[in-house]
């Protein structure tokens, strides 16, 4: 009895064994494939001066495909099940505001002189096509003068305030750029981040219930802004309505003036 209890827990210590090595690659294997995909999305440029200051600037674009590996990684990492990925996913969505912006992070490392970058929403704008456009939200510590390390992000526009479709459709570049007076070891030079965006596919994150749920989000919002504007127009109609009215009625008094 005791010979088949211990083959009995041989079996089961294979079998837990195997699992946890199983979910340890595929955890590695994540962690791996999120490092390649980062260096496809993440850009680093190290600025000097004659001094012996630096500054290392890294961008991070916040595609599909990048966003997709965090995603993957964490699942795999912690043994989600499918509906805790999908929750996961969408807080994360959430939290980059895909619902309406392109996310950006923006990280300095400055062992230079103390950077001073307020308003930060001036000192930075993203090249979509042949467009420019400045920021609508940014991390405010960027404000604050820098020495040493500090990261955030960075949102840009991600529709078209007035159509409401994607700024990034039929799009194959976008380009950050910051001013070179972030820092006098930039100053006079250019200091832009380009990325192939064509090579996305919004399909890798923008499937499952995660991304559904955002899109219902992004489309209530939009239909609060238009319907609010419909109360808007129709108050200036009622109004020019009214005016026509009381032009009209003055038209009439005068015309009768004019018979008598």
């Amino acid at each position: 009895m005791g010979g088949t209890m211990r083959r009995v827990f041989c079996v089961i210590a294979f079998f837990v064994l195997g699992f946890v090595l199983l979910g340890t690659e595929k955890a590695s294997w994540a962690k791996s494939n999120l490092e390649n995909i980062t260096q496809r999305w993440s850009r680093t440029q190290t600025f000097k001066d004659d001094l012996g200051a630096t500054l290392d600037i890294t961008v991070t674009y916040y595609s599909a495909e990048y966003i997709g590996a965090v995603v993957q990684q964490e699942a795999e990492k912690n043994l989600w099940t499918g509906d805790e990925m999908e929750n996961y996913k969408y807080n994360l969505l959430k939290n980059l505001r895909l619902d309406e912006a392109i996310p950006i992070q923006i990280a300095f490392n400055n062992n230079g002189p103390t950077m001073h970058m307020a308003p930060f929403d001036g000192m930075v704008t993203l090249r979509i096509g042949n467009k420019v456009y400045k920021p609508i939200d940014y991390d405010k510590r960027f404000n604050f003068k820098l020495q040493g390390k500090i990261d955030g992000l960075v949102y840009f526009s991600r529709y078209d305030e007035k159509t409401g479709k994607s700024l990034l459709n039929g799009v194959k570049t976008v380009q950050l750029e910051l001013s070179s007076g972030i820092s006098s070891v930039t100053e006079g030079r250019r200091v832009r981040f380009l990325w192939d965006v064509d090579r996305d596919d919004p399909e890798k994150i923008y499937g499952g219930k995660a991304a559904t749920q955002l899109e219902i989000d992004r489309l209530l919002k939009r239909t609060e802004r238009l319907t609010a504007e419909k109360v808007d127009l129709e108050g200036k109609l009622k109004a020019i309505y009214e005016e026509l009215l009381t032009i009209q009625k003055r038209i009439d008094e005068l015309q009768k003036q004019q018979q008598q």
